[in-house]
């Protein structure tokens, strides 16, 4: 019985693999899986289909989307002197033969209308529009046309051109408003659109990807972290949207790269993040608050690196702090170079202006700075930016070879100093001449410039500056100098 019961067990094993193996012939025979052709179709085809569906939802997600961006009209009036003749004109002589109705009739200001045509994004659903200040700057009328035709005055709320963002108001109620995406979560090659009205001819959406991020040192704002895109971006395209493959609104566009005046393939765009944070602070607080120290910087090139005994040319270089500012009172001083702002390195000096900026006033922030080669920590209270500073930019040094051929200097006389408008606590030499062909045209030392240190060390008069430049050790020389209301520094070859 127990033999019987065995040969079951393997009678029924026997029965159970072959129906296997032959189940496994069968699918071999009508799959292929297993050929390169196969395995191709399996990998490929579920991407080919997902690519698919991305573009054929793109009509979906644009409908929904362009309802929300109109087009901005603004006029203004510009005064102007027409009819001001040649300065030799202004001499008595003249005045006298002429007669002094001829120039009374000559010098009547004419006006003229300027027109500016744009994009606007709306943001609320109550009629709050987001576009560029660059638009509306000055405009004494400004008006919304809606993709649907409808037209309506704007009343301009604010507007910021530290960043180029305006903001605009329309009475209407239940207007389809784009939702906000985060441009901090923006990636490169990220697929974007952008919608404006172009030229003039109409509504427009065009598509590319995100080329770039955080563009600066384009010198077209005072804080520039832009989007870069290979979205067409015309003329009229400003103010416009750009959004991302959800349909969310990710930057404000707002100028392009060009030499031909239209699309070359760089189009730069205001991130979300940043125009957001000025539209609240404006319909808050009625202008845009901002953080600041009172301190010019300049960027680390590889030469100063070097003069200020860095390892890297990281970080941003204080080249004056405002008496009686919060830098000065939270013992910031001139020549620190600023490594960390609140644990967060500063890799230049764009990225320390922004953090700066964006914090609010009031807040006390350790600051990290290498003075004299060693790390120091410093805990400041930032200050609320004046809306009347004199100078809200920060200038640059430059990379320079060695000036001093062809370069006429001058102890700094009270003559100079009246006719210069030079404060009595400035101290040093002033350049009173750079011949056309001297190296110093390329240095950026300029005629009026006043040099106030030489290698860290003060300068009184000619005799404290070639005493310090025979000292000079190696073929660099870092000078300070003052020019228009500020301090900079400026390295020269010897």
């Amino acid at each position: 019985m127990k033999n019987i019961n065995r040969y079951k067990v393997w009678i029924t094993c026997l029965v159970i693999a072959s129906a296997v193996f032959l189940m496994g012939l069968a699918v071999g025979r009508g799959d292929s899986s297993d050929s390169p052709v196969a395995l191709h179709e399996r990998i490929l085809v579920p991407q080919a289909l997902a690519q698919e569906r991305f573009f054929e939802g793109i009509p979906d997600m644009v409908e929904r989307a362009v309802p929300a961006v109109v087009n901005i009209q603004s006029k203004k009036v510009v005064r102007t002197r027409e009819g001001m003749m040649h300065p030799f004109f202004s001499d008595p002589f003249f005045r006298r033969f002429f007669g002094d109705e001829f120039f009374r009739r000559n010098n009547v200001p004419r006006e003229r209308v300027e027109r500016n045509l744009g994009s606007g994004v709306i943001v609320t659903n109550d009629g709050y529009i987001l576009t560029n200040n660059h638009l509306v700057d000055k405009a004494e009328e400004v008006s919304v046309v809606l993709p649907d035709d409808r037209e309506y005055d704007a009343e301009i709320v604010g507007s910021d051109p530290r960043t180029d963002v305006a903001v605009l108001k329309i009475e209407a109620e239940k207007l389809p408003a784009l939702n906000l995406g985060s441009s901090a979560e923006l990636r490169l090659g990220e697929t974007v659109l952008a919608i404006g009205y172009p030229f003039g001819i109409g509504q427009t959406v065009t598509m590319g990807i995100v080329s770039a991020l955080g563009r600066a040192n384009l010198q077209m704002v005072d804080y520039e972290d832009f989007i870069q895109t290979d979205a067409a971006i015309n003329p009229g395209n400003s103010g416009g949207a750009l959004i991302n493959a959800r349909g969310e609104l990710v930057g404000i566009n707002t100028a392009i790269l060009s030499r031909s005046g239209g699309n070359q393939g760089i189009g730069f765009a205001i991130p979300i993040d940043l125009a957001y944070s000025v539209m609240r602070s404006i319909i808050m607080h009625g202008k845009v608050i901002r953080g600041w120290l009172g301190v010019s910087i300049q960027d680390v090139t590889q030469q100063m690196a070097e003069l200020f005994e860095l390892e890297e040319a990281k970080g941003t270089i204080i080249a004056e702090v405002v008496d009686d500012s919060p830098a000065m009172k939270g013992g910031m001083e001139r020549g620190d170079v600023v490594i960390a702002y609140e644990g967060n390195e500063v890799e230049d000096m764009n990225a320390f202006r922004k953090m700066v900026a964006e914090t609010e006033p009031g807040t006390k922030v350790e600051i990290i700075v290498l003075r004299d080669g060693k790390a120091k920590k410093l805990n400041v209270r930032v200050g609320e930016h004046p809306d009347t500073a004199e100078r809200a930019e920060e200038e640059e040094g430059e990379e320079v070879p060695s000036i001093f051929a062809g370069v006429d200097l001058d102890d700094l006389t009270d003559y100079y100093r009246s006719r210069l408008d030079i404060p009595d606590d400035v101290s040093g030499v002033i350049v009173t001449e750079v011949e056309a062909n001297s190296s110093a045209i390329e240095s950026g030392l300029r005629e009026g410039d006043v040099i106030t240190e030489v290698n860290r060390k003060k300068v009184d008069n000619l005799q404290d500056f070639f005493r310090l430049i025979e000292r000079v050790r190696g073929d660099k020389v870092l000078l300070l100098v003052y020019r228009n209301g500020s301090h900079l520094y400026i390295i020269v070859r010897s």
